[in-house]
């Protein structure tokens, strides 16, 4: 394979789907992937057609899974030598659900796809990554954060087995930690030849026909919220700029907006002991 290869999780609909049509177009072999095999080939066909290209391949993952994960990682390693680029893209975040939902290995839907997933399968591709002349990782995080500055992960309770289940703050926690999880893994790969930076999603324009469980309400206010989001294709630009550029090929452990700027998150998400705590709680998952 002499094209880079960028690997885009969740890219069957939105920013991940756009992502992958520029990717694509800049050059790179794009793995798509997507937890629905017949919503992933439909978007694959258009991605291929967008970007002109057939470098771009569809692989089955369902980041809410370990079993899954780990049968992905095996597959990208017999057929490729190395990964140049990881989008942790696809999240769970659905505003209309009102209890706890457990995946079939027990664990809070929303904690295991937004941020045990991106964990394990960065952890899996990791020896794929050191292949590359220089290894990228994307986390995705959301400006929805700084509405919550004091948000901290529950680490007693990070799956609301005790307390009262909110989608918002399970939301909010996953995307924290992901947040965390690029600082110590930027700590941790510093000597290497890889990189990790993470992106801080603003309001993007969304497909409500994605969510049919949404109220009228819900779908009201997210009508007059799209008149103030950008499209996904413009929050794109930042996958691609943070996937491609020269310019951040030494930068690492940082936070990015739509604009490509650098942003700060919480003091919560600096302070280096609680980056520790996030981080014993997260690897007692594995």
């Amino acid at each position: 394979m002499d094209k880079k290869i960028c690997v885009i999780t969740g890219a069957n609909s939105g920013i991940g789907k756009a992502a992958a049509v520029q990717i694509a177009l800049e050059g790179y072999f794009v793995i798509m992937t997507a937890r629905s095999k017949e919503r992933g080939e439909k978007a694959l066909k258009e991605v291929r057609t967008l970007s002109k290209s057939d470098s771009v391949e569809l692989m089955i993952l369902d980041l809410s899974l370990k079993s899954s994960i780990k049968h992905f990682a095996e597959t990208y390693r017999k057929k490729y030598d190395r990964l140049d680029v990881l989008i942790h893209n696809a999240a769970a975040f659905d505003v209309s659900q009102k209890e706890v939902k457990t995946t079939e290995e027990g664990i809070e839907s929303i904690w295991a796809t937004n941020h045990l997933g991106p964990v394990y399968l960065t952890e899996l591709l990791m020896e794929s990554l050191k292949q590359s002349k220089q290894g990228r990782i994307i986390t995705v995080a959301s400006k929805g954060l700084v509405l919550h500055p004091n948000l901290k992960v529950d680490l007693k309770d990070p799956e609301f087995k005790n307390g009262k289940f909110s989608v918002s703050k399970a939301y909010y926690q996953s995307k924290l930690a992901q947040v965390m999880y690029t600082y110590w893994i930027a700590e941790e790969l510093k000597n290497t030849n890889i990189t990790i930076n993470c992106i801080r999603v603003t309001n993007v324009k969304i497909d409500l026909n994605r969510y049919p469980n949404l109220s009228a309400l819900a779908k009201f206010a997210y009508s007059i919220k799209s008149k103030k989001s950008i499209t996904p294709e413009a929050m794109a630009k930042t996958y691609t700029y943070l996937a491609v550029s020269e310019t951040v090929r030494d930068i690492t452990g940082k936070y990015f907006d739509e604009n490509n700027q650098l942003v700060q998150s919480s003091k919560y998400s600096y302070d280096k002991d609680e980056i520790k705590r996030v981080k014993q709680l997260t690897e007692t998952y594995f």
